[in-house]
Formats: structure tokens, C-alpha cells, sequence
């Protein structure tokens, strides 16, 4: 019987029965491929006369320990893995080219090594000698970590059966090559099977192995989403080449939290960790200013403040701009939309610019009234009373609903000093934060209140 062919996107891995200039899924050109046809699997009979052995099966009552952690030193990097990196498992790293992967993970292995565990490095984009410059710049020219420059699968799985380490980095998975596959390096047959075969190498010997993936224009990590369900923990590194600020955000753990961060300070000597990241970006700021809101937010486990900046003016257009970094452009236009309709505020013919200062991308609801408050003040051109944060999520019938760990937000911010919390009514506010509350029960009610208009 005639195998079927089939072909794969390289951008966004949707399947299609035939060649096409264009993906149907993503929209991409020329990205199209085709992939060598799987060879057919058992047969119902042959499967009768083979017998299997018996699975071992346990309920929900069994007791077992929890997995044992190496620690890397590196406290952010701890943090994130939900602390400390499993043995027998597969992280993955993305990030845009030039954020600091290779420059995190050089420093996590040279940690990891420094604690008695033996880490190899395999970089299939720089030789060695490369790696070691960096290694010098970073001063970790003594770690014992062990290098190796290789993109050849079938070489690199031989090495670590020899060799056994307990933490094996691929820089990165995009340039891993196995002769068993007929395409390309990149492609995704390519990446899928180098992802499969080292993702169960590294469970049947028990190391830990961490992949380095590339991302394409969109934030995406390239090649096939199953890579991001093979392995056990996917990691991105985000910032802006601007700032000097880089997040470490889990977006899936087995291990640990999703959506907890670390937060680190690119300097000359690599990534510095950050342990007030709050302090730190609040530290530019000055006296009040028309539209600054001061937001405190949950990323993962730990409260994070940080700042809204919004600038309201004039428009010389026919359509006004509305320009948004760190945060949702669709909820932007909805909190627009509430103000004019429910609040009786218009923002036609003016031009809106949204900033989260310090290059993190805020995500949560809970940012709505912050948004709300800091498009107000820039609008009419007055400023909030310097120590005081707002959080809380607007409905679209400007109602304000309550947001979660509202007590770990408000000892957040006792501790940096701020002394009054805007926040909607029904809240759940504990004691010993130090915070004077002032509850909202409406978005009106709180641009009368705060601002006097509506």
C-alpha cells in the first residue's frame, strides 16, 4: 500500500494534505515542507500474538516522596524552576535572538558545576572557543563545566551515554541534526524528533537537559507546538533590548507555579539577579506626574509593583493613534470604550500612548483600574498623591470587581511606603499592611471621587 504524503508548516506545525505556497494556519509564505511518511505501525493481529508486559497500576492514595532539587545558586533562576532544577527532566528556553539565553544558561551550568553536579554544555551555534570568550567575560573561566560544539544527535547522545552528567544545555534545539530524519536542520521533523530523543534520553538516564529554543516574529517558540508538550517546564525570557530589565517567566511547570518570574539586571559582567524587582522599578520615579499610576500586580507567586505611564493629546489625525507597550492593546480600547459610554468621558480626536515603565509586560485584569486611573489623570492633567497604588478589574458595565491576594498586594506595597490603595468595594483587606484602603464600588464613582469629572 502506498504510504500518504504529508506536509508540514515550518512556522506554526499545522498539516496539510498537499503542497501550497501559503499556510492556511498561520498565513505564512513558502513555509510549507514536506516530511518523510511514518512507517505503519503494528497490526491488530500481530498484536494478538505478541503479549505485553503488565503496567504496574497505583491509585490516588499512594504516598510518594517529592522529586529532589538541585539548586543552581542562581536564586531567580530557582525561583521560576519552582526550586531548584529536577533530575530526569526537560526544560525549555525561548527568547528573541540577543535577549541573553546563552548568557543565563552559561551562567546557570557554571553554578550548577560550582555545586558539585557535572554539567556539559553543547552549543551547536558557536565553537567552543566562543563559548570560553563568554565564559571569561562573565568570569566563570574556572567553573568546571564542560564544553562540546555539535549539532550531530546520534554524536551527542553517545557522548552523554559515556560521559553521564547530571545537567545537560543544547544551544539550541533549532540546529540539533538527526541522520534518521530526511529533511533539513530546523525543519520540524527535524526539531520534533531531536526534541523526543532528548527528552527521553534524559528521563531514562535520569539527567536534567535544557533546550534553548528560537521564536519567531510573533514571541512564539519556533518549530512544532508538541515540543512545548514533550517536555516538562517552557520558559521564556523577555525584555526589551532598551532596557536593562529581563523576566524570566514560566509559562508551563510540572514541577512548580506557571507564571511565577525572575527578574534580572543585564551589566557588564552578565545577569545580575534582582531580588526587589518592585524597588527597582519604581526607582525612576520623581515627583507626582499627570498620568504615572503606581499598580501593584501578582506575577506567579510574588507581588510585583510597577508603573503606568499614559500620555493623552491631540491628534492631527482623522484616526488617533493608541500605541500600547506591556499591555493588552484590545483591553486599551475596552477600558476606552467603558469611560466614554458608562462614565460619559470621550477620548475622540485624541491621541493615547500606554507605557509599563521598566520593559515587563503586565497580563493580569487586575491592571483595569490602574489603566483607567492613569488615562484620567494625563487627560485632565492631574497628578495622583505620590504613595498611592490602584488595582482592580473593570466590567464592561463599569463596575469594579475585586482582585486576588489583595492583602499580599497591599503588604507589597507598605513595605516600599505607600501609605493609600484605591481598590474595589468587597475586597478582601487584611491587616498589618499599613495601607489606608479607599473602596470603589464603580468606575464612575471613582473618576467623581478621585478625579472630580464624569
Amino acid at each position: 500500500m502506498a504510504k500518504t504524503k504529508s506536509f508540514t508548516c515550518s512556522a506554526c506545525g499545522a498539516t496539510h494534505s498537499k503542497w501550497s505556497g501559503r499556510c492556511d494556519g498561520c498565513g505564512q509564505w513558502n513555509t510549507i515542507v514536506e516530511e518523510a511518511p511514518l512507517s505503519a505501525g503494528p497490526t491488530s493481529k500481530s498484536l494478538g500474538s505478541q503479549r505485553g508486559s503488565k503496567l504496574q497500576l497505583t491509585d490516588l492514595t499512594t504516598q510518594e516522596a517529592p522529586p529532589p532539587r538541585s539548586r543552581s545558586g542562581v536564586e531567580e533562576l530557582d525561583r521560576v524552576l519552582g526550586g531548584g532544577l529536577v533530575p530526569a527532566s526537560a526544560v525549555l528556553v525561548g527568547g528573541d535572538p540577543g535577549i541573553g539565553k546563552s548568557t543565563l544558561l552559561l551562567q546557570a551550568a557554571a553554578s550548577f558545576a560550582s555545586a558539585g553536579l557535572k554539567a556539559i554544555y553543547v552549543s551547536g551555534e558557536e565553537a567552543s572557543a566562543q563559548v570560553r570568550m563568554r565564559a571569561q567575560r562573565l568570569g566563570l573561566s574556572k567553573a568546571p563545566v564542560l564544553l562540546a560544539a555539535e549539532t550531530n544527535l546520534r554524536d551527542i547522545l553517545t557522548t552523554l551515554e559515556a560521559e553521564k552528567p547530571d545537567v545537560v544545555i543544547i544551544d539550541s534545539i533549532q540546529t540539533m541534526w538527526s541522520d534518521t530524519v530526511d529533511s533539513a536542520p530546523g525543519s520540524v521533523s527535524q526539531v520534533r524528533a531531536a526534541a523526543h530523543e532528548l527528552t527521553t534520553f534524559a528521563k531514562r538516564r535520569g539527567m536534567a537537559v535544557i533546550l534553548v529554543g528560537h521564536v519567531t516574529k510573533d514571541g512564539q517558540i519556533a518549530g512544532p507546538r508538541v515540543i512545548e508538550h514533550m517536555v516538562d517546564t517552557v520558559l521564556y525570557f523577555e525584555g526589551e533590548r532598551g532596557h536593562q530589565f529581563r523576566i524570566l517567566r514560566a509559562v508551563k511547570n510540572r514541577f512548580g507555579p506557571a507564571d511565577e518570574i525572575g527578574v534580572f539586571e543585564m551589566t557588564g559582567g552578565g545577569l545580575a539577579e534582582v531580588a526587589n524587582p518592585s524597588a527597582l522599578f519604581l526607582s525612576g520615579r520623581e515627583e507626582p506626574a499627570p498620568g504615572s499610576v503606581v499598580f501593584s500586580g501578582i506575577e506567579g507567586t510574588r507581588p510585583v509593583l510597577v508603573e503606568f505611564q499614559a500620555l493623552v493629546a491631540p491628534s492631527p489625525l482623522s484616526q488617533p493613534r493608541r500605541s500600547v507597550l506591556g499591555w493588552d492593546s484590545g483591553r486599551l480600547a475596552m477600558i476606552l470604550a467603558v469611560l466614554e459610554a458608562r462614565c460619559g468621558i470621550p477620548f475622540t480626536g485624541l491621541d493615547v500612548y500606554l507605557n509599563v515603565a521598566g520593559g515587563i509586560r503586565i497580563g493580569e485584569p487586575a491592571a483595569d483600574l490602574a489603566v483607567a486611573a492613569a488615562l484620567l489623570s494625563a487627560r485632565e492633567d492631574a497628578a495622583l498623591p505620590r504613595e498611592t497604588v490602584v488595582f482592580g478589574e473593570i466590567s464592561l458595565s463599569g463596575a469594579l470587581r475585586p482582585a486576588g491576594q489583595t492583602e499580599n498586594r497591599l503588604k507589597e506595597a507598605g513595605k516600599l511606603g505607600f501609605t493609600r490603595a484605591i481598590l474595589p468595594a468587597k475586597s478582601k483587606v487584611g491587616s498589618g499592611s499599613g495601607v489606608t484602603v479607599m473602596e470603589m464600588t464603580d468606575l464612575s464613582g471613582f473618576v467623581g471621587e478621585v478625579f472630580g469629572a464624569g
